[in-house]
């Protein structure tokens, strides 16, 4: 299972999620439109699943071996003290499905499923942030909308128990910005905004915003929340893949050359590098 962060450290996830916000054709100029992580439109069109939805959806894809296994898993909670059962049922639910599987979604769900009957903030918002990852790193967007409906779910539990943890209140702000689930996704922009107004050195919230400002076409505004992050984190790769991305798509070669440069010093996937180097060759 995949360890509670914010930041996509891992050079891979990184570049994915460069190549998901800018990809090889996207204009300076492109603006939110229907389907957009995000944008209104795409709450009005993407249709909502229910969990039972998504579960049915995975295990459509599983031979007759492993379904037996999931349902009898889900049938395992007998008399006597359910809650407990029920919890150590969804913990092995969650591990079979991400270790066994290897569905991150599912396993995070289960995990989630799990925390909410543990009802610790620690629980609660470690199984959030894995649903988190998945929301940011998928392109579906009904999918989406699912996994930042259960993820706010989480954040807004752990709230309960402390009402002053900015990072489940970024979090919840994340969720409305990427997710699908507002009609105003400004609000979760705002919530985020008012953190890092108050913490500037708080980084999740810079990476947030940064992220937000590529979303709705802000880039000058999203590079100056990736160099503070990068100030203080020279090594933070999705930092500078997206400032390299920036440049490069405002025309500033020079500049969008050198964050390209500086982003080998961190990458070791052979696929990523040779993209990477492309891209430089490309500016010269």
């Amino acid at each position: 299972m995949r360890k509670q962060q914010w930041i996509l450290a891992l050079s891979g996830i990184a570049l994915l999620m460069f190549l998901y916000f800018f990809g090889n054709t996207v204009a300076p100029d492109k603006k939110i439109t229907a389907g957009t992580p995000g944008s209104a439109a795409a709450v009005d069109t993407a249709e909502a699943l229910t969990s039972e939805d998504v579960i049915a959806k995975y295990k459509a894809s599983l031979d007759t071996g492993q379904v037996q296994k999931l349902v009898q898993l889900e049938n395992a909670v007998v008399r006597g003290d359910v809650r407990n059962q029920q919890m150590h049922v969804y913990h092995q639910l969650a591990s079979y499905w991400a270790d066994t599987l290897h569905n991150e979604v599912m396993g995070a769900y289960y995990t989630g499923e799990a925390a909410k009957l543990e009802n610790s903030e620690k629980n609660l918002t470690f199984a959030a942030h894995l649903l988190l990852d998945d929301m940011m790193s998928s392109t579906d967007a009904t999918l989406q909308r699912w996994l930042a409906t259960q993820a706010k779910a989480l954040f807004d539990k752990a709230l309960v128990i402390n009402p002053n943890n900015d990072s489940s209140k970024i979090g919840v702000g994340v969720c409305y910005m990427f997710g699908n689930i507002a009609d105003n996704p400004m609000q979760g922009i705002l919530a985020i905004r008012e953190i890092a107004d108050k913490d500037p050195d708080n980084l999740y919230a810079q990476m947030m915003l940064g992220l937000g400002g590529i979303q709705s076409g802000q880039y000058d505004k999203a590079a100056e929340r990736f160099l503070t992050v990068v100030k203080k984190q020279p090594g933070n790769i999705e930092a500078i893949l997206n400032l390299a991305s920036i440049y490069e798509h405002s025309g500033n070669k020079t500049e969008a050359a050198k964050w390209y440069k500086n982003a080998l010093n961190y990458i070791q996937v052979p696929q990523a590098r040779k993209e990477i180097e492309e891209r430089i060759k490309s500016l010269q």
